[in-house]
């Protein structure tokens, strides 16, 4: 608040004062005071009333500002009601008052909204697991039958599947992860056990090496982003000689993985926005895109604490990397 701002406020207030000196000034003319003096009188105090007003102005911009800060540093703003003073003002409880009724009312919309939303994803998860079931017995018959094409599709209804329970799992990481010693090797081939027949026959060659690193990170979690970046490479490469490499290197401060295909690229415009969600590209001419997969990879890596890159040239090749950091678990772990 400004002091002319302030001063407006305590407009009546100045009215009041400025008419009692009058007052007293007509009082002290009656008793026959000369007005030399009387004059004198009045800016003595008048510049009292000027020097009060100044240092209420001051008061009141200090207490603004602890309010400021106590409701900044807050996480959840809406709790604000909870550590505010109450106000010996009388005009001010009014607003006191108001806020406490509202940020009631917006506490109690929150617990609804979180109560909905847990609902919603035990819901997700009971039909994400009772659907699995049919799936995975359509996919036993279809590897009786060895029906691949149909096999192939089973597999896309299973990735959708698997990207709706991490999508609603998403925002609660912190509640379904658990930290372990992991080696790169057995979680890429795991992975890439999945989609072996995708592979073969695509005739997608494989050139998997210098994997003996080990990570400490949520094998599950781990498990689904490389699966959506192994996705996206089998989806992309259309050449005649279609190859995915994945390898691991070592550095003093990070472990980086690395996934690259030699497909169709991505454009410099579309690189930037590949971790939006529900981005599909305005190149690749995938009708069935979802544009959740690689979005869902930077959100769970991100909580994990890991990092994502991506780098493509368009008609050359697409590389992701997923950096390991080497913090101080790991370091201790790792020493022999």
């Amino acid at each position: 608040m400004k002091f002319i701002d302030f001063l407006e406020e305590k407009t009546t207030f100045i009215v009041y004062q400025t008419f009692l000196l009058l007052l007293l000034s007509m009082l002290l003319k009656s008793l026959e005071i000369p007005w030399t003096l009387i004059l004198y009188l009045d800016g003595f105090l008048f510049f009292f009333l000027i020097l009060f007003l100044s240092f209420e102005y001051v008061r009141l911009r200090q207490k603004n500002k602890k309010i400021e800060n106590l409701c900044n540093d807050l996480e959840e703003k809406y709790l604000i009601f909870e550590v505010l003073p109450k106000s010996k003002n009388f005009e001010n409880q009014a607003y006191y008052q108001a806020l406490k009724i509202a940020c009631k009312s917006m506490n109690d919309k929150i617990s609804s909204l979180e109560s909905e939303k847990q609902e919603y994803q035990e819901y997700i998860e009971s039909f994400v697991h009772e659907i699995k079931t049919p799936i995975s017995a359509l996919s036993l018959v279809y590897d009786n039958q060895k029906n691949y094409e149909l096999k192939a599709e089973i597999q896309k209804i299973n990735n959708l599947i698997e990207q709706i329970l991490y999508y609603a799992r998403s925002d609660t990481t912190e509640h379904d992860y658990f930290i372990r010693r992991l080696s790169l090797s057995n979680v890429v081939h795991k992975v890439l056990l999945e989609y072996k027949e995708y592979l073969l026959h695509q005739k997608i060659s494989l050139n998997i090496h210098d994997l003996e690193n080990i990570v400490f990170t949520d094998e599950k979690w781990l498990g689904f982003i490389l699966s959506q970046i192994i996705q996206n490479s089998m989806k992309y490469c259309q050449k005649k000689k279609k190859e995915i490499e994945i390898f691991s290197t070592d550095n003093a401060h990070n472990i980086i993985l690395t996934i690259k295909d030699n497909g169709i690229g991505i454009s410099q415009s579309d690189l930037k926005r590949v971790f939006e969600k529900g981005f599909t590209g305005s190149n690749r001419g995938q009708k069935n895109a979802t544009g959740m997969g690689l979005y869902l990879s930077k959100k769970l890596a991100d909580r994990l604490g890991l990092q994502l890159h991506i780098f493509s040239e368009k008609d050359c090749y697409t590389k992701m990397e997923i950096v390991f950091p080497k913090n101080n678990l790991y370091q201790m772990v790792s020493e022999p």
